[in-house]
């Protein structure tokens, strides 16, 4: 995630150590889905797969229904989509989140089980010694400029907010090292309130969709956040960015196993074979361990492994 989301607190805690797995979920791991088992999108819904005619030009409202379709269609496939950064509570899911920038979460969550057992609160990140710090967050990268802003930001939660991680986004932002995507993130899914998180993959995939031109995260969020209902801003967000990493890559889309590709009009920019692209599936999809050391119980897939780990 990084510098790089609800409808209660209550679920929100939920969501970090997951729900009831569906059984759809398990299909969708054991044999994702291809394009050819769906019914074709109408030509109401936007673009299909070339079939050798120009496509028309796309009004608004088309494109609406099809991007509201595919988030339904997403949702089937993740039901069990989450945060991939492992956290325990707001601070530490804040925490984390600064850390994710210019890394993965997995690099992340390998790494924090021995920040928190050293600095588990604000006040004790706060008074951290810098160069014992620095050392434990090393694996992140940018560890330097990651350590002043934890240290500030905890400084400033001790200080301005009596140890707690404010719940509201115009405070979140006023934290050294806090954007508001990371705000975005630990409002959704720490505090249940709806918000969309523009990271590197939900930028690339709702362009590749046509859902939005612009470039500027900001811009992203407005346009995307007058598409959906803002319920739906959380989960999206996640449901996005977990095909992005999984599926629709950057360089090598996997079209051939995409459960969406009939309403999608980047089909063909990737592998289209369906033998061929399976191969190309990442995590769960693909058989493969995930990024969270501590994933959520309806997780299908196999827990990422420790720091160190063969």
């Amino acid at each position: 995630m990084g510098e790089q989301g609800g409808r209660g607190e209550k679920r929100a805690a939920n969501r970090s150590t997951g729900g009831a797995a569906s059984a759809k979920s398990a299909r969708s791991v054991d044999k994702p889905a291809r394009s050819s088992d769906r019914r074709p999108a109408k030509s109401s819904d936007g673009p299909v797969k070339p079939s050798g005619k120009p496509a028309k030009p796309e009004s608004h409202l088309a494109m609406v229904r099809r991007a509201r379709r595919i988030n339904r269609e997403l949702a089937e496939v993740y039901p069990y989509a989450h945060p991939e950064l492992d956290f325990r509570n707001p601070f530490e899911l804040l925490v984390a989140t600064v850390l994710s920038a210019q890394t993965t979460d997995l690099r992340v969550n390998q790494t924090t089980p021995a920040l928190f057992a050293a600095y588990p609160t604000p006040e004790d990140m706060a008074a951290a010694v810098p160069e014992k710090l620095e050392e434990i967050i090393r694996p992140t990268g940018f560890f330097r400029a990651k350590a002043r802003s934890l240290m500030g930001l905890s400084a400033a939660l001790r200080d301005d907010f009596e140890g707690e991680v404010p719940g509201r986004l115009a405070d979140l932002v006023k934290l050294p090292g806090v954007g508001r995507k990371t705000a975005n993130v630990v409002l959704g899914n720490a505090f249940g309130v709806p918000g969309i998180t523009v990271d590197t993959h939900f930028g690339r995939l709702v362009r590749r969709w046509k859902w939005t031109e612009q470039e500027d995260p900001e811009k992203v969020e407005a346009e995307i956040a007058a598409i959906f209902p803002k319920s739906e801003w959380t989960m999206l967000s996640h449901r996005v960015v977990f095909h992005g990493r999984r599926i629709c890559h950057s360089r090598k889309p996997a079209c051939g196993a995409c459960p969406i590709a009939a309403l999608c009009p980047a089909y063909g920019e990737g592998e289209t074979d369906p033998e061929k692209a399976k191969k190309l599936l990442k995590y769960e999809m693909g058989g493969y361990p995930g990024q969270r050391l501590s994933p959520p119980p309806d997780y299908p897939g196999i827990p990422a492994p420790p720091l160190g780990a063969a």
